[in-house]
């Protein structure tokens, strides 16, 4: 497992990142106040209709259902975008409940601790286990920063037994063995970085996106330098 010490550091520094890069669309942090546009039908937690809201969970969804089905989610297929938009949500859904939060993040990094045959199922596991925790964490920044009238107290997502866990190393290694979805892990990579990489990680991945492709269109809404 990997930690890291200047976790905070970059953490603090998230914030600035998403409201400096970002459109006025997608500001605030970047893992959390801007859904990810994913390819038509794509198997997603329900959500309700709205027009460029970044908090519309359904007020039907049975959230005793959101561990089990959020793993279902990250299947060995699923597409990098689509895992983002996952938890996106699922971390939204987890907000008031920070026990199933807490459930859902040490069930995706225990899949890390038996190791898949196939080098790009081992890259999607450490991929979730990063991109979860910091998407917690983003969203603590929300509260923190009073960006959102606070429910009640609140409370980290990410139980103390992970708090340490570094989500940025380990998307990198995921990228390393994952050379595919390069492009799509330096997307994620730049909205969990600061400056100078969000920069640098935001370019490597436009220049690997085709026009008009997926990773283009969410693409569009960062300042790509």
């Amino acid at each position: 497992m990997l930690f890291n010490d200047h976790r905070s550091l970059r953490l603090a520094a998230v914030l600035a990142a998403g409201l400096g890069l970002a459109s006025i669309a997608s500001a605030g942090p970047p893992l959390i106040c801007h859904p990810f546009t994913t390819g038509t039908g794509a198997p997603l937690l329900p959500w309700a209709e709205g027009t460029n809201n970044w908090h519309l969970p359904d007020h039907g969804y049975d959230r005793a259902n959101l561990v089990a089905d959020t793993l279902s989610l990250l299947s060995a297929d699923a597409p990098i975008l689509d895992r983002m938009e996952n938890m996106r949500r699922a971390a939204i859904y987890a907000d008031e409940k920070p026990a199933m939060a807490a459930e859902l993040l040490r069930a995706v990094v225990e899949r890390t601790k038996t190791k898949p045959a196939d080098a790009h199922a081992e890259a999607l596991e450490w991929f979730d286990a990063g991109y979860l925790v910091e998407t917690y964490r983003q969203l603590g920044l929300i509260y923190q920063h009073e960006m959102r009238p606070s429910h009640s107290r609140w409370t980290s997502l990410v139980p103390d037994e992970l708090a340490e866990l570094d989500g940025y190393a380990l998307v990198q290694k995921a990228a390393a063995l994952a050379p595919a979805s390069r492009a799509e892990l330096e997307f994620a990579s730049a909205l969990m970085s600061r400056e100078p990489l969000t920069a640098t990680h935001l370019r490597r991945a436009a220049s690997s996106a085709p026009a008009g492709s997926l990773l283009a269109q969410n693409l569009a809404h960062y300042d790509v330098r």
